[in-house]
C-alpha cells in the first residue's frame, strides 16, 4: 500500500485501521480471536498504522490490539491516548452526562506506563491527547509528553478534536505529530481553520469516521436498526428522519462509484486522501472484507473536475441532525 507521512516524520500506510468498534460502542465486543486474526491479516495486506485508546472498553481494546500486533511489532505503529478519567463512578463515555477528563502530568504519565504494558510494547508510537482538558494548561500537557518522547516512552505526541489556537499553544512546546478529528465528506468543519493550521505548522491530520460511522457506505438507513448498546442510538444525526434526509450525501457518492466501478465507502476514502497528502483516514471495522475494500480506495484517483463535483453537489446538501449530543459536541474544538 502507499504511504504517507505525518507531520513529515511518522511513516504509516495511507489507510489506517480504526480499532474501537472492536471492543467498543458499536454493540458488544466482537469474538477476540476473530479480532486478533483481523489485525493480522490487516497487517499481511499493508495495513501499518492501528488506532486504540485505553477508554475503549476501557482497556480490552489495548490489550486486544497488543496480543495481535506484538509478534508484528517492527510493522506496525500503534496510536493510543489518554486523557478521560477511568474511576469506577465516572462515565468516560458521557452517556448519562459530560465525560470525565483528566490530563494532570501524573495521570498522563500513569495511562503511558499502563498502556505500555496493555499493549505489550516498549514504546508508544503516537500518544494523543484524547480531549482537552481546560482544568490542565496545555502547555503542562506538552511538556509531560515531552517528557516521555525523552525518556524513549513515546515517540510523538498528538491532539484529537483540539481548535487551532489549543494546537498551535502545544506545538509551541512539543512539536504535534498529529491531529486526530473527524473529518469526512459530511463533516467538513476542519476546513474552516483546521486545516490551514495543520499545513501551516507541518502536522498530519488523522481522520476518523471517514466513513460517517458507517452511514457512507450506503449500508445504512432509516429502517437500520441498532444493537441497543450502539453508540449511534444516541447521535442526533443516526435518527430515522435524519438518515433519511441524509441519504442525499450517500446517492452523491454512489453515482460517482459507479462510474469509477468502486463502492461508496471507496469514494468517500479516494475523496478524503485527495484533499492533503498528509491526511490518513482511520476507518474502523470488524469484517475482512470491509479492510480491504478499504483499502482499495488507495488506488482510486479522482480528478480534479471529480472532486469540483462532489464538493459542488455537497454544499448544496444540508447535513440533518448535530453530530454528537450536547455534552460531547462541547468537549471538541477547545
Amino acid at each position: 500500500m502507499q504511504k504517507r507521512k505525518l507531520g513529515n516524520k511518522l511513516e504509516v500506510s495511507a489507510i489506517g485501521l480504526g480499532c474501537m468498534g472492536m471492543s467498543f460502542s458499536y454493540g458488544p465486543p466482537k469474538d477476540k480471536q476473530e479480532m486478533i486474526a483481523l489485525l493480522r491479516a490487516a497487517v499481511e495486506r499493508g495495513v501499518t498504522f492501528f488506532d486504540t485508546a485505553e477508554v475503549y472498553g476501557p482497556y480490552i481494546n489495548e490489550e486486544l490490539v497488543g496480543e495481535a500486533l506484538s509478534p508484528l511489532r517492527e510493522q506496525v505503529v500503534i496510536a493510543t491516548k489518554f486523557g478521560f478519567d477511568l474511576s469506577p463512578d465516572r462515565d468516560p463515555r458521557g452517556m448519562t452526562g459530560a465525560p470525565a477528563l483528566n490530563s494532570r502530568p501524573e495521570r498522563i504519565r500513569q495511562v503511558a506506563e499502563a498502556s505500555l504494558k496493555r499493549l505489550k510494547i516498549d514504546v508508544i508510537d503516537l500518544f494523543y491527547q484524547h480531549r482537552v482538558d481546560l482544568d490542565v494548561p496545555i502547555e503542562d500537557v506538552a511538556g509531560t509528553v515531552k517528557d516521555l518522547i525523552r525518556e524513549g516512552k513515546v515517540k510523538h505526541f498528538g491532539l484529537s478534536e483540539a481548535s487551532a489556537k489549543t494546537i498551535r499553544r502545544a506545538h509551541a512546546v512539543q512539536p504535534v505529530t498529529a491531529l486526530q478529528s473527524e473529518y469526512s465528506l459530511w463533516w467538513r468543519k476542519p476546513e474552516e481553520e483546521i486545516l490551514p493550521t495543520l499545513e501551516e505548522l507541518g502536522i498530519g491530520l488523522v481522520p476518523y469516521s471517514p466513513l460517517g460511522k458507517g452511514f457512507l457506505t450506503g449500508k445504512i438507513d432509516q429502517t437500520t436498526s441498532f444493537d441497543k448498546t450502539d453508540f449511534r442510538n444516541t447521535l442526533p444525526r443516526f435518527t430515522p428522519e435524519a438518515m433519511k434526509a441524509n441519504m442525499a450525501f450517500v446517492d452523491l457518492l454512489a453515482t460517482l462509484a459507479k462510474q469509477k466501478n468502486a463502492t461508496t465507502a471507496q469514494i468517500a476514502l479516494a475523496w478524503l486522501l485527495a484533499q492533503k497528502p498528509w491526511i490518513v483516514p482511520i476507518p474502523g471495522t470488524t469484517k475482512l472484507s470491509r479492510v480491504e475494500e478499504n483499502i482499495g480506495a488507495a488506488a482510486i484517483e479522482l480528478s480534479a473536475e471529480d472532486l469540483r463535483e462532489i464538493r459542488s453537489a455537497a454544499e448544496k446538501i444540508d447535513v440533518l441532525g448535530t453530530r454528537y449530543p450536547e455534552q460531547l459536541e462541547k468537549l471538541t474544538g477547545r
